[in-house]
């Protein structure tokens, strides 16, 4: 078997073009570098703070904001995405690297990453890509459809009393004795239960349009809080539509009174109680919502099945919020590709 030559590559860079390579379509969809100030802001250190200007030159701040939407496209461990960077020529591409360049170690996409969480920085990126939507004429409309999904992390297996511990806001004393098994405990994930089964992690909560299926707006929680308590947070005077949609969960007198009071138009499914069941009437009615409200199932299920999961191995809140919010950020870089390309095959 020969070397492969520059031009060997450029046939095979080309070949996967031809099969449709859905980070080319992405790279040129995506304004990159109107994130720059911010990464840039969170991640370099000011003039006065660096020590020394000698070692090797720090990666591109762009690059390495790519190389965590690949990570986030493909829900990658660090290592895995190290490895997968070298491997791949789509990732190479995708982030301007040639054969011959110095690859982000799994270290250094941690530290860029953690820089970013410390900072807070992932709304102000989510918000920057949502006035590129805007400015894209992707503007909210058709109502908004609201709903959270639990993003599971690995389970911990914590005795009854540590659980308890931790849930008073306490480190449990054997924890503090060993401060290596400390870091490797997630104190903020918690326990919930959804359709008789159990779930650890954390919640994803998604406020969507029903027109182009774009989040406009999310919050970040650990799993035990009820949907609704961030239902407010999550409302969008910003749709062109009145119109709110979401599941029974979400029902109830005082959210009735508030979505009325703030003109807003309830289209939130109705349930029965017991003895008191649904009328033929009330059921159509819900059918009728759920042609809509599937619609941020859609998105769900994107992101579980089309990004490689939702699963985050990072451990606390403010770490799982880089990584919920990333993937809501990514989402809608892909969505935005879909409708780019449907827009132009009409």
């Amino acid at each position: 078997m020969g070397q492969m030559g520059f031009h060997d590559l450029d046939k095979r860079l080309e070949a996967i073009s031809a099969k449709g390579d859905p980070l080319e379509i992405i790279e040129a969809t995506v304004p990159w570098e109107s994130f720059r100030a911010e990464i840039e802001a969170a991640t370099r250190p000011k003039p006065e703070e660096r020590k020394s200007k000698a070692g090797r030159k720090p990666y591109d701040a762009v690059l390495m904001f790519k190389v965590l939407v690949l990570q986030t496209l493909y829900n990658l461990a660090d290592e895995q995405l190290e490895y997968l960077i070298r491997d791949r020529l789509s990732f190479m591409r995708f982030l301007g690297l040639g054969l011959e360049d110095e690859v982000p170690d799994a270290t250094t996409v941690w530290l860029f990453r953690e820089a970013l969480a410390q900072a807070g920085r992932i709304e102000k990126l989510f918000a920057l890509f949502g006035q590129h939507l805007q400015a894209k004429g992707y503007i909210a409309r058709g109502g908004q459809i609201i709903d959270a999904t639990i993003v599971p992390v690995p389970k911990q297996r914590n005795s009854r009393e540590e659980n308890e511990a931790i849930k008073e806001g306490q480190t449990p004393e054997d924890w503090e004795k060993k401060p290596a098994k400390n870091r490797q405990k997630d104190k903020d994930a918690r326990w919930t239960k959804k359709h008789g089964l159990s779930f650890y992690g954390y919640k994803n909560h998604v406020n969507a349009d029903a027109k182009h299926k774009l989040i406009r707006k999310w919050a970040a929680t650990d799993a035990s809080p009820h949907d609704s308590q961030e239902f407010e947070g999550l409302l969008d005077k910003a749709n062109t539509s009145s119109d709110v949609w979401a599941d029974s969960a979400y029902r109830s007198a005082e959210i009735e009174r508030k979505l009325k009071d703030k003109g807003f138009k309830s289209r939130i499914h109705t349930r029965g109680r017991r003895g008191t069941p649904l009328s033929e009437a009330q059921q159509k009615a819900n059918t009728t919502r759920s042609k809509v409200r599937v619609r941020i199932e859609h998105i769900f299920g994107d992101q579980e099945n089309g990004m490689g999961g939702k699963l985050v191995r990072t451990i606390g809140i403010v770490r799982a919020r880089v990584k919920i919010g990333l993937m809501n950020l990514v989402y809608n870089m892909r969505r935005l590709a879909v409708l780019e390309r449907m827009a132009a095959a009409a």
